[in-house]
């Protein structure tokens, strides 16, 4: 399964790449972004952070019952307004990134999976 996050945050980065007005997570051309927003909007490197993030947050939500998932949905939540909290910091919001996937990957690496 590590190499379905792999090969999905490429297909994500791919389609960032074409359609640069579009994060993951949001659409840079929206009114009423916040600065917070803007600033990921415009730095190539945390929108592809933020193009993996919620690859791996979506796939991730998809694999657990309500209960799991739903202490997802506040964990990301919370981190949403870490990294809001961030302003137009670009070392701060990569590092809230970077904190967030490491969060989700240790979730992954959690899973009982088959041999």
């Amino acid at each position: 399964m590590a190499a379905v996050f792999t090969t999905a945050t490429c297909i994500g980065s791919a389609l960032v790449t074409t359609t640069p007005a579009a994060a993951a997570s949001f659409d840079c051309n929206a009114s009423g972004l916040t600065p917070n927003e803007k600033t990921i909007c415009d730095n190539r490197a945390l929108n592809d952070d933020d193009v993996k993030m919620a690859t791996m947050y979506t796939m991730l939500k998809g694999l657990f019952a309500m209960g799991v998932s739903g202490n997802m949905g506040d964990d990301q939540k919370a981190w949403l307004q870490t990294r809001e909290a961030c302003g137009t910091d670009v070392s701060c919001i990569g590092k809230a990134y970077d904190t967030r996937i490491e969060q989700l990957q240790k979730l992954y690496d959690g899973i009982d999976k088959p041999l």
